[in-house]
């Protein structure tokens, strides 16, 4: 039998080391004793000798944390994701450690394992996410050839800008949303924090808009290296039965989005949204390219028309989002619970805003909607009321009059008393968007669309 690799097998041993402690016990409800001890045993068998039956007996561990977690709040989940990160770990590092059978598709697939542990659980734990990142890293440069040091220069390939086909211009688009001045954190609170605006080339001072292009698919790949996954929505509208999440290669999602910018392509490729994920926290180079703005830390109070708001509860009381799709993605018009910096940093973006007390004609799916069970995962969830109950059924995006008028046929009520209310305008790359909780939000790419969402 092949001698276990020494580093694999030292992180194993660092990952359990916890484990084997009654605290972990009291640290870790509702995980029973048993899980984890059973757990435990399995990871000492890895330090102990390879075997392929142990390796796949890591996915029975596996399937149940995921079966646990996904019926639960993320608070209350907390035991149950932490064991399926621990479980990803393990499956990741079991793959190498016979030295005979590792090849590029063995070390893809571990890192594709390690990166589920950041996209479907959070990789929650003191040290997990950094030790997932220095895993990766290891992994990526001993077996995968790794994409040279990032240089910025004119042959980057960069995602382009297309001239949009004349659309049509719906009932809906009536007043503008308005630009102002960057106003001071006091005028903000006193004044600003209560409705929308736009502030013009904001962050054009972003590092992601300069030397670190996020437009730029070379960069783009570089600072992630190769073999990573993320998730993506697939279909053209998360409320319609074609749409599904699912999880696929960094790369080739990359290349599917320029493909599809290119001018004249005729290809005909599934609609791919990366929506609502904090790319920031997979890839952290990302994180370091934007610079959060004053206003997210202004602490305010719930405004009148949304009294439920609660700033997020985590540490920061910030959610990161990353929103990356091809031109025509849609997010229906939807709310969502907290104040949004919403920042533009590729291509253009069509935004729709209507305030809260236009709820009763926004026709909103109801809680006894088909499948909603089915669809907490889409753009437009949130820990408040992850279902498509914040949602509404009109497309506030008609693409032609004939659609237009079946909407106006559909949906009386909105298109009588909403439009005189409702809110438009088009993200430049660099541009601010800000927007209380509880307002009814639509957004359309016009390009090839990178935006970042700021939830606080």
């Amino acid at each position: 039998m092949p001698e276990p690799m020494s580093w694999p097998a030292d992180i194993i041993r660092h990952l359990l080391e916890p484990l084997d402690s009654d605290q972990t016990v009291v640290d870790l409800p509702p995980c029973d004793p048993t899980t984890l001890h059973s757990f435990y045993k399995l990871g000492q068998s890895f330090c102990d000798g390879f075997s392929t039956c142990s390796a796949n007996d890591v996915d029975t561990f596996l399937d149940l944390a995921y079966t646990k977690m996904s019926s639960m709040s993320q608070a209350d989940s907390y035991c149950w994701r932490r064991l399926y990160t621990d479980a990803c770990i393990l499956r990741s590092l079991a793959n190498l450690l016979d030295t005979t059978s590792v090849n590029e598709s063995v070390a893809s697939e571990s890192i594709a394992k390690l990166d589920r542990a950041i996209i479907i659980a959070g990789a929650p734990g003191i040290g997990r996410l950094e030790l997932i990142h220095n895993i990766i890293q290891q992994i990526q440069s001993q077996y995968l050839a790794s994409h040279n040091p990032f240089q910025l220069n004119p042959s980057n390939k960069r995602f382009s800008s297309i001239s949009s086909i004349d659309k049509f211009i719906s009932g809906t688009f009536k007043g503008n949303v308005p630009y102002i001045n960057p106003p001071s954190l006091t005028l903000f609170q006193r004044l600003w924090c209560n409705r929308p605006f736009i502030l013009r080339g904001h962050i054009l001072h972003w590092p992601a808009l300069s030397e670190h292009p996020w437009s730029s698919i070379d960069y783009l790949r570089t600072i992630a290296g190769p073999g990573r996954v993320v998730p993506v929505e697939i279909g053209q509208d998360y409320r319609l039965d074609d749409w599904k999440p699912d999880i696929i290669s960094w790369d080739s999602f990359l290349s599917s989005l320029y493909s599809s910018s290119r001018p004249g392509c005729q290809e005909s490729h599934d609609v791919l949204y990366l929506a609502q994920h904090n790319l920031m926290m997979q890839f952290p180079a990302l994180r370091d390219d934007i610079v959060l703005p004053d206003y997210i830390f202004a602490s305010l109070p719930p405004p009148s028309t949304y009294l439920e708001y609660q700033p997020p509860k985590n540490d920061d009381q910030l959610v990161l989002n990353a929103w990356l799709g091809p031109q025509d993605t849609v997010s229906p018009a939807h709310t969502d619970p907290y104040f949004n910096c919403y920042a533009q940093v590729v291509g253009r973006k069509t935004v729709w805003l209507a305030p809260p007390d236009m709820t009763p004609f926004m026709y909103p799916f109801t809680v006894t909607s088909s499948d909603i069970a089915d669809r907490s995962h889409n753009p437009a969830a949130n820990i408040v009321n992850p279902s498509l109950s914040n949602t509404s059924r009109v497309d506030v995006f008609p693409c032609s009059a004939e659609a237009e008028s079946a909407s106006r046929g559909e949906f009386p009520a909105f298109w009588e008393t909403t439009p005189k209310y409702a809110l438009c305008a088009t993200l430049e790359p660099g541009d601010m968007l800000f927007f209380p909780p509880g307002w009814w939000h639509a957004m359309r790419s016009e390009d090839v669309s990178f935006s970042v969402s700021m939830w606080f």
